[in-house]
């Protein structure tokens, strides 16, 4: 029998979510500055909760440093190739 999907380990279960929790919209707010500590938890504004593609630049710019180096060891001079054997 195998294990159900929501019994995985936790960071498997990360996933981009539609409706933010209250902490979440409140946190939100105070990073917009549009909340205060005085205001009630009921009815808050609407949040924009945009789908966040983090880590996609960072592993692009590693694989071109890759294929850069890579490009750079081919072009070495022969005579270099020689030395270094």
């Amino acid at each position: 029998m195998s294990v159900d999907r929501s019994l995985k380990i936790k960071g498997a279960l990360t996933r981009h979510r539609n409706v933010p929790t209250r902490a979440e919209r409140i946190e939100q707010l105070k990073d917009e500055e549009r909340w205060s500590e005085g205001d009630s938890v009921l009815g808050l504004p609407k949040v924009a909760h945009r789908k966040s593609h983090a880590g996609r630049k960072a592993k692009a710019a590693e694989t071109k440093e890759a294929a850069t180096e890579a490009a750079v060891e081919t072009e070495t001079p022969e005579s270099e190739q020689k030395e270094k054997s």
